[in-house]
């Protein structure tokens, strides 16, 4: 009888290392995918997405850009000098989960960019090519650059603040006012808070400050 109670014993030890280590490699698994492949797979996406958006702006009047971009086409490139001189992503049309698979993504209903409201953005700060890891390092008077097909926008960061996930107020066309009538083109970042989580929003506001034609060249410090 202690036999048979040790080799049982012994057995389901067995099971539970076995299980463990299925479940440990499973675990394995699934960092991979997060912290490597989602990354590559979006810097791949990105790539398309640029190489398209170049393709576009090739046209001095703007010929072949959409008035309407579908869902995940590329809207605008975005650059944050503060952030590094290389940092550079392709805005797309939606915040779809298979739409900020591939970079920051405009919410539908905001304004476009440069148009008077709300141009309102969503980006990961965590996996999938975190664009938006490091936005907590804004500080206001930091330039945000967009560059269209047509001409590049200048907006400058005005306040930042952590809301609840239900706070859409946001991403009004008055940013925090719902129901107003804009009189500025003012742009939002909306990304998760913090970095690893997701109980909570960091919320950036900008406003725009300058705006070129596109064969006026960038803002000085951008490409």
């Amino acid at each position: 009888m202690n036999t048979a109670l040790r080799n049982l014993t012994t057995g389901a030890i067995r099971v539970t290392a076995e299980l463990a280590l299925t479940a440990g490699f499973v675990l394995l698994l699934f960092a991979f995918y997060l912290l490597v492949w989602s990354n590559q797979r979006t810097a791949a996406a990105q790539d398309d997405l640029l190489s398209d958006f170049r393709s576009q702006s090739e046209d001095a009047d703007g010929a072949t850009s959409k008035a309407r971009p579908g869902p995940g086409d590329g809207v605008a490139v975005m650059h944050i000098p503060r952030l590094g001189d290389d940092w550079e992503w392709v805005v797309v049309e939606g915040t779809e989960d298979s739409d900020l698979r591939n970079g920051p993504g405009r919410f539908t209903d905001s304004a476009m960019p440069g148009k008077m409201g709300n141009f309102a953005l969503a980006g990961h700060r965590a996996t999938h090519g975190e664009p938006f890891a490091h936005v907590d390092r804004l500080e206001d008077g930091d330039q945000i650059v967009v560059e269209t097909a047509k001409e590049w926008l200048v907006y400058q960061v005005a306040w930042s603040r952590i809301v609840a996930p239900t706070a859409t107020e946001v991403i009004a066309p008055v940013a925090g006012h719902p129901g107003q009538k804009p009189t500025q083109r003012t742009m939002t970042l909306v990304t998760c808070h913090p970095r690893w989580g997701s109980t909570e929003r960091l919320v950036i506001g900008s406003q725009l400050v300058e705006r070129r034609s596109a064969a006026a060249g960038p803002p000085d410090g951008i490409l």
